[in-house]
């Protein structure tokens, strides 16, 4: 019988509690941030944490990755080194990088995945990536199926991971500067200051405004919920889920989403398998609507699409509630239309106001009203009056994006992950013998030295030994088959000695299962040295150490230009690439203008200008690739600022 492909659902985790419920609402695998250089340096995590993590996780086969994934400076190589060896023997399973200077260091035999930051779009650089020892790999995000399709075929040793759910990064990962030139906070340093997320005026060419105030490089979330099968068809083995910022509720939501979807499709399609052990039954059913996001798209997966921006608000406006009936001076009556929707107190409230602009209010104290009618009386800040909630009126359309009663049902326990255990107890000549057999083939035997005694009544004792077996309720098993191997008569056994026999052999199977438990080996890199696929480099490659720079240099490459975040006196360059194109989400591209009458020829990509405060920024249009450049200087100040800051960095030099 040939191997079953194996198919990984990947979480992320705030802190070790978030990670634990993460594995227990189904997840293959959890990425958490480390002590320090980590993406998000908001989200650091001790040494011993992750080890509390990864003993519960590998309880199911589940994997432990952190993130490892800034550029570092040399200085900071010998912290990276230790902390790489720290938390391998903590018991994790895989670091997540982003600089290549890690791989020139004495790093523990862990596996290394390449993370997205390292902007991972061909499939000569994805092949390049395996062949220097690479296991797993995130695909850049903007890529469509058929672009996944042709770097599967050209990388069949390294597994592909893909987001599938969360916050939309508009720029290709690594290929982001705004935060650093603007504030000195560098997203490739875990710090980045979401410049991305703010509101700029749109002019064009001719000094003509073509969008006021509008947040045009804000995305709407990530959601791939129905392109799961296809995604796996076209080669992607692991289902990353975004977010180390993210709340215990919308891991747990999110989570037993995907669960539920992948699981689905394995069980239709017996050649594929789950990495991890278990299957979960959740109280709740998910709803990821419920959680934080700015809207849903499936991004480049299906191709272009023109409705992929966040452009009012990069907030979360929430799920559609009822409609204001009436505003009074303290209070306002909204219906919701629907019996089953109850407001509750602590619940938070959203519309649009006539500019365009998201406006909210928590709720002090909800009172029904009869019917589908409610009565809000709002919660107000200080200093802030009723006649402080903007355009609300009778007929404004309400949502609600925090529902306290969701809240609340998360709050508890909401899932349980089992595996599922065949049990026979079997008649030996010196008594009993009990076995437990897992779904994975792993087995566990316990002998139980006793006199066979007849039972008085043969049905009713048989019943009770396999009820007595089949508790397996605090375990984290649970009883498939339970089977009596009696020779002859029934026999008699004490409940007590029952429940001690299936306690031993519980704890027996536990020690079984982590005994096989196996760390995945890291993958040698080729010998000689496979060449990089481009003999230059500049600024965006995020070379910002010597040990980097040596890497490239050992791969054939010839110049190596130094990090955008060394300082080099760049001028005006790229502060992002992105696949984005807002000419085509405004509808002024020359493709959408082909063969429209009067319109096509008079529609030019030329450049463009976004403006916030002081802050300029160019748009630039590469159409052959079909990129946009967002082009700007750093600031004097934020550079007066960092280079008044004693620091050791790589600068550039010909390899």
């Amino acid at each position: 019988m040939a191997a079953r492909t194996l198919l990984e659902l990947l979480a992320p985790a705030r802190d070790a509690d978030i990670g634990i419920e993460a594995v227990n609402h189904g997840a293959d695998a959890v990425y958490i941030g480390g002590p320090g250089f980590g993406a998000r340096d908001k989200a650091p995590n001790s040494i011993e944490d992750i080890a509390r993590l990864a003993r519960h996780a590998h309880r199911f086969n589940a994997r432990i990755f952190v993130t490892m994934n800034t550029i570092l400076r040399d200085d900071e190589l010998e912290g990276a080194r230790q902390q790489a060896w720290q938390l391998y023997d903590a018991g994790v399973d895989a670091l997540i990088v982003q600089d290549m200077g890690l791989l020139e260091l004495d790093l523990p035999p862990i596996q290394l995945h390449a993370s997205t930051q390292t902007d991972i779009r061909t499939p000569e650089k994805a092949r390049f990536l395996q062949d220097a020892g690479f296991s797993q790999m995130v695909l850049a995000r903007e890529l469509d199926l058929k672009q996944i399709h042709a770097i599967r075929a050209q990388v069949q040793q390294a597994h592909l991971e893909f987001f599938v759910h969360g916050a939309l990064c508009v720029a290709y990962s690594g290929q982001c500067f705004i935060s650093h030139a603007h504030t000195g906070r560098s997203a490739n340093r875990g710090s980045c200051s979401q410049e991305c997320r703010l509101p700029y005026t749109v002019t064009d060419s001719h000094g003509r405004v073509v969008a006021h105030d509008k947040h045009v490089l804000s995305l709407k979330d990530n959601d791939q919920s129905a392109n799961l099968e296809a995604l796996i068809d076209a080669g992607i083995r692991s289902f990353k889920i975004e977010g180390r910022y993210k709340d215990m509720a919308t891991v747990k939501n999110v989570t037993a989403h995907y669960r539920t979807l992948l699981d689905a499709i394995i069980d239709r399609r017996p050649e594929l398998g789950r990495t991890g052990h278990g299957r979960c039954t959740f109280t709740f059913t998910p709803e990821p609507e419920q959680a934080f996001n700015r809207g849903g798209t499936d991004y480049f997966v299906n191709g272009r699409k023109i409705d992929i921006g966040a452009f009012d608000s990069p907030k979360h406006a929430g799920m559609p509630l009822g409609e204001v009936k009436r505003v009074g001076p303290e209070d306002f009556d909204i219906d919701t239309g629907d019996a089953t929707r109850v407001v509750n107190n602590g619940d938070a409230l959203t519309w649009w106001d006539r500019q365009g602009e998201l406006q909210g209010v928590p709720v002090n104290v909800a009172t029904p009203l009869g019917g589908t009618a409610w009565r809000i009386t709002p919660n107000l800040g200080k200093d802030q009056t009723f006649a402080d909630l903007k355009d609300l009126f009778p007929g404004t359309a309400i949502s609600r994006n925090r529902d306290m009663a969701w809240e609340r049902l998360l709050a508890k326990p909401s899932a349980e992950r089992r595996i599922a255990v065949d049990v026979t107890l079997a008649q030996v000549n010196a008594g009993f013998e009990l076995t437990l057999k897992d779904e994975t083939g792993a087995k566990a035997s316990v002998p139980l030295p006793h006199a066979h005694e007849p039972a008085r009544d043969g049905k009713q004792a048989d019943a009770q030994m396999k009820d007595a077996l089949a508790k397996l309720g605090d375990t984290i098993f649970e009883a498939r088959r339970v089977r009596l191997a009696m020779r002859g008569e029934p026999l008699f056994l004490p409940a007590s000695k029952l429940n001690a026999l299936r306690r031993d052999a519980v704890a027996a199977l536990e020690a079984a299962r982590d005994a096989a438990f196996q760390r995945l080996p890291r993958h040698a890199p080729v010998d000689p040295p496979a060449p990089y696929p481009d003999d230059t480099l500049t600024y965006l490659a995020n070379v910002y150490n010597t040990r980097a720079a040596a890497f490239y240099a050992r791969h054939g490459v010839k110049v190596i230009g130094a990090a955008y975040e060394s300082h080099e006196e760049l001028g005006e360059v790229p502060l992002m690439i992105t696949k984005h194109c807002v000419r085509w989400s405004l509808s002024l591209c020359p493709k959408q203008a082909k063969g429209v009458t009067g319109v096509q020829g008079t529609v030019r990509a030329e450049p463009l200008t976004l403006k916030h405060g002081d802050d300029t920024l160019t748009l630039r249009f590469d159409c052959k690739p079909c990129e946009m450049h967002v082009v700007g200087a750093m600031r004097r100040n934020v550079l007066k600022q960092l280079k008044a800051e004693p620091m050791t960095f790589y600068r550039a030099r010909p390899a």
